[in-house]
């Protein structure tokens, strides 16, 4: 045997398996590397840009319904037209935000060829909740164990860091 190679140790990655609602698998997943200090900050700015854009929306609305309606170049009026160009703009910056938190084409996998809509987007968040968040947790607390473990029994700067956004 040669010493000609070295071996990695085990990674602690998150793999999420996507399947159909009928069980069949999709082929795609979800990976999340567990040891990856920058995770939770990711988190805490998909949350953060999540209700900017909701606050976005409702402003949106707002401005649209204060309007005077007049009869758009179809069949919609054109409030009706502007609020769904707002509505798709809110939706494509929804998929960009929570792509930061869940990888490369990470919404585009869990819609598995749907359109994004506003059960798909509660959908994700419950994913997230559901599925996501727990090993976030445990993950943070091992980080933190690791860190005690190497350091000694040092206050962990600025823990509040390690800790999901509470909202």
């Amino acid at each position: 045997m040669t010493d000609n190679y070295i071996q990695l140790n085990k990674d602690d990655r998150l793999k999420l398996e996507i399947v159909t609602e009928d069980g069949k698998s999709t082929g795609e997943y979800l990976v999340f590397d567990l040891e990856d200090i920058e995770l939770p900050l990711r988190l805490q700015e998909m949350l953060e840009e999540h209700k900017k854009n909701r606050q976005w929306i409702r402003n949106q609305e707002i401005i649209i319904n204060k309007r005077e309606d007049v009869k758009g170049k179809k069949l919609m009026s054109k409030n009706e037209e502007d609020m769904i160009k707002s509505l798709n703009e809110f939706f494509n910056k929804e998929i960009e935000i929570y792509n930061k938190f869940l990888g490369e084409n990470g919404v585009q996998k869990l819609l598995n060829g749907r359109p994004m809509g506003w059960t798909r987007l509660l959908e994700i968040d419950e994913i997230i909740e559901k599925y996501i968040m727990p090993k976030l947790e445990i993950s943070r607390d091992n980080i933190k164990d690791k860190i005690k473990s190497i350091y000694g029994n040092v206050k962990v700067a600025n823990e509040d860091v390690l800790k999901e956004d509470e909202e």
